[in-house]
């Protein structure tokens, strides 16, 4: 038996011609700086073709109804194994999926209701459980004698015959926001201070309106309350008015039915037909808990079994943990001859809820919606899926499954790697976390940078190999005796010398009421387990607060109180991709495309050509390539086989015309046209820059934030979380920002400690413009270099949304509540 795969002549993306061996039932860390290839090997090469070879055995039929990948660009490939993999950003479920769908304990949960619940007769009485249920039996009532049978779990499902009909079974119904209604209260009526009746109505609304005996000619703030009532309650009675029309000349009399303001948007709501109708409409709207289910989603049928003291409904509202301790003790609460079969569906339940209470999630309720889950939540749920199936001789590809993960849910996303790897399968995973590498059996570096110069294999071997190589980049930070990165921090004295923010907050969620201070002019950490509460404090709660309190609007309900004194800006830098399609470059995102267009646009060649500035674009000007129309790229349609994507034959990719290239100026960037700038990383077109001062200013800035080895031709849709939020920041550089909080979520997504070095240089460059930094982080190196730190916790969901401890990193070493505290 082979005891690793053999990779030969690997040339996907950037890898140089690799050869390697990848050792089979074994963890094997793959590392490197940003863009040097490692997703390249990991997904590109072993995963595409792992499963590519696994489904090409299956029939061309089958085949064509599944996503497939296209086949690697690789000379050889041995002994590669059906693969499965982890991606670093699962997609967002619907509305419909919550965690207990996705995980499918609710599956588990809702057999248990089904089989070993008390249940209830068409008059509301109870009959004790029994084997009658599992039989399929009819159930006799003991106190009124009718007979029924017992809902199956389908009859208990809210996607399915258990919904609740008031909101079809998503929890949630839209209701009218009154608050939209009249949003100017100094206009009349007459004026159009009822939106609805403006935008959803005809205008004779406010003719019928004045017959009802509201003044229509007067500030609406200067109505009764009775005028008010009327406006948004009044009864559809009908009235006979004079209405002229303001367009044309007709006019008349007819009897009209008065549409309150409430009314006119339920009634538009109740036709919208389309997406465009349903703009027009949503404005007016809000979503609120289903009156009915009160969020359950389950109809009153599905939530009237009752099992050991709980319905359904209740049970799904219950934290994993909580739910866990309950579900063991359901056998001793039934008969004797029922608990073999209890035992049956509780050992299927526990089995995949404790791989999900090792992955740290045993805060979450099953009825969380999905969609509100945090990227690593997704992950570990699709984790803990994987894992499950107890497979044997998979390969498991785990693309950085470190994100989102506090250190101390690293350790049970480590137990769960070990036991795959116990089962006889094999996992790789690409990942920057030097917890989560020093755990590995061996390590695969790629370098040594990012880009063209990258995708060599420039160390391999064990961790201690690595530590005692001179070519290893990640050596130095395996090394846990190594010195850390390390920044001037504030002096404890002077951690308030320009002021401080101050929140104050009633619970929301699973928080806690709270109360912070955050120095300003200073970088404060925002940490703690997932769960903890960190989002809501920061993101529902700090920036919605300051944003009104800038604004002079109303606060969130839940904030009591904000003091940001001389604060007049807020800007989020988060990990959300910039722009939606390969149109969006870094060139046309950083503002350099633009100024280059305008420089070609004045030498001599293009002006004998009658070219402007606005030629120059490969979006809508002459000089655009017309066969892939500037997108560099066509995509064929293969009967059979997965859409190919290529390089568009007519220009290279280059997304420009044959005359493009042919022109540019020898004193003018050394010679090069603008489709050969655009094919150039920063560092190259930096350096031949010359005379051009904005463009090499603005470059200049995009090196410094450690973005040089990315091309100015790059999608901005393509890149990194990390690589995103750096390039949103670029525009914010090097300008005052003492009145500016720049808040961070989780900056450190997808960065080497390299990386990381060069994220906290531009922490640095924000507070020494006197910019408030507030950053949401579980990387120890951030956290290590903090001037102040907020720990969240103590654990996540009930357990968490308290602030465990504040103050400064050897604060919070020493603060034994601080798990925190303990990585440090």
């Amino acid at each position: 038996m082979t005891d690793c795969i053999k990779v030969r002549g690997a040339r996907v993306h950037n890898l140089k011609n690799i050869d390697v061996d990848i050792p089979l039932n074994k963890i094997v860390g793959i590392a490197g700086v940003s863009g040097s290839g490692k997703s390249s090997l990991a997904l590109g090469v072993l995963y595409a073709e792992g499963s590519r070879r696994y489904l090409e055995a299956l029939s061309t039929y089958t085949r064509r109804r599944m996503t497939q990948a296209a086949k690697a660009q690789v000379d050889e490939i041995l002994f590669v194994p059906a693969a499965l993999a982890l991606h670093q950003r699962p997609a967002v479920p619907g509305i419909r999926s919550t965690f207990g769908t996705g995980t499918e304990l609710l599956n588990s949960l809702r057999l248990m209701f089904s089989r070993l619940a008390s249940h209830r007769c068409p008059n509301g009485h109870y009959v004790k459980p029994s084997l009658a249920v599992a039989a399929g039996e009819k159930l006799r009532c003991p106190i009124c004698g009718a007979e029924f049978y017992a809902p199956s779990a389908e009859e208990l499902a809210f996607n399915s015959l258990g919904a609740c009909r008031t909101c079809s079974g998503t929890g949630f119904v839209q209701t009218v926001d009154r608050s939209t209604l009249v949003p100017d209260e100094s206009l009349s009526i007459d004026e159009g201070a009822v939106a609805p009746w403006k935008s959803l109505m005809w205008s004779l609304m406010t003719d019928v309106c004045r017959e009802m005996g509201v003044r229509t000619d007067i500030p609406f703030k200067d109505l009764s309350d009775r005028e008010k009532d009327i406006v948004f309650n009044g009864p559809a009675v009908k009235k006979h008015i004079f209405y002229k029309s303001k367009n044309t000349e007709l006019a008349g009399e007819l009897d009209f039915t008065y549409y309150n303001a409430v009314y006119t948007v339920e009634n538009a709501l109740a036709k919208v037909k389309d997406e465009k109708g349903m703009k027009r409409v949503e404005k007016f709207l809000k979503r609120d808990i289903c009156p009915d289910c009160h969020g359950s989603r389950l109809s009153e049928q599905a939530r009237a079994p009752k099992l050991n003291g709980l319905s359904l409904d209740e049970a799904s509202h219950m934290t994993l943990s909580q739910l866990t301790d309950w579900v063991q003790t359901i056998p001793s609460t039934l008969p004797q001859e029922m608990r073999p079969m209890a035992k049956s569906i509780i050992d299927s339940f526990q089995g995949v809820a404790k791989r999900l209470l090792d992955l740290g999630l045993g805060y979450l309720q099953l009825d969380r919606t999905s969609s509100t889950l945090s990227t690593g939540e997704r992950q570990r749920m699709q984790l803990s899926r994987a894992v499950r199936n107890r497979t044997t001789g998979v390969l498991y590809v785990l693309d950085e499954p470190s994100i989102g993960l506090h250190p101390s849910n690293i350790e049970g996303l480590i137990s769960v790697m070990h036991d795959l790897i116990a089962d006889g399968n094999s996992v790789v995973l690409v990942d920057h976390d030097t917890q989560i590498l020093r755990t590995a059996d061996w390590l695969i570096e790629m370098g040594p940078v990012a880009g063209a110069k990258g995708g060599r294999v420039i160390a391999q071997g064990t961790v201690n190999d690595l530590i005692r190589s001179e070519q290893s980049q990640i050596g130095p930070f395996l090394d846990q005796e190594s010195a850390r990165p390390k920044r001037m921090r504030s002096q404890v004295d002077q951690l308030f010398e320009f002021g401080q923010i101050r929140l104050q907050t009633s619970a929301i969620h699973t928080v806690k009421p709270l109360s912070v201070t955050i120095p300003k002019g200073k970088l404060t950490v925002v940490t703690g387990v997932s769960g903890s509460g960190k989002t809501t404090l920061i993101l529902e709660s700090l920036v919605p607060a300051l944003n009104a309190l800038i604004n002079k609007k109303k606060l969130p309900e839940h904030v009591r109180q904000i003091e940001a004194p001389d604060i007049a800006d807020v800007k989020l830098i988060d990990a959300t991709p910039i722009g939606i399609n390969i149109r969006s470059t870094v060139g046309t995102y950083a503002n350099v495309h633009d100024e280059l267009r305008k420089v070609f646009a004045k030498i001599p060649r293009a002006k004998e050509a009658g070219l402007k500035a606005g030629d120059f674009s490969y979006n809508t000007g002459k000089l655009r390539c017309p066969l892939c129309d500037g997108t560099g790229q066509i995509n064929l349609d293969v009967q059979f086989l997965p859409d190919v994507t290529i390089a568009c034959p007519q220009c290279g990719a280059s997304r420009y015309t044959e005359q493009a290239k042919n022109l540019f100026s020898k004193d003018l960037f050394d010679g090069h046209s603008l489709p050969d700038l655009m094919a150039m990383d920063i560092n190259s077109v930096l350096d031949i820059a010359g005379k051009q001062k904005l463009i090499a200013q603005r470059l200049k800035t995009l090196q410094e934030l450690g973005l040089g080895y990315l091309t100015l031709g790059e999608e901005t849709p393509g890149l990194s979380g990390g690589e995103a939020q750096r390039l949103k920041l670029a525009s914010e550089m090097g300008k005052p920002q003492s009145q500016s909080v720049f808040i961070f979520d989780e900056p450190t997504i997808g960065l080497h400690p390299l990386d990381i070095q060069v994220l906290m240089k531009v922490f640095d460059r924000l507070i020494a413009n006197k910019a408030t930094v507030i950053v949401i982080e579980h990387d120890l190196d951030i956290i290590r270099n903090a001037d102040y730190i907020i720990d969240m916790g103590p654990g996540g969901g009930d357990e968490g949304g308290q602030i465990v401890a504040c103050g400064t990193p050897e604060d919070i070493r020493s603060n034994p509540e601080s798990i925190t505290g303990r990585f440090l």
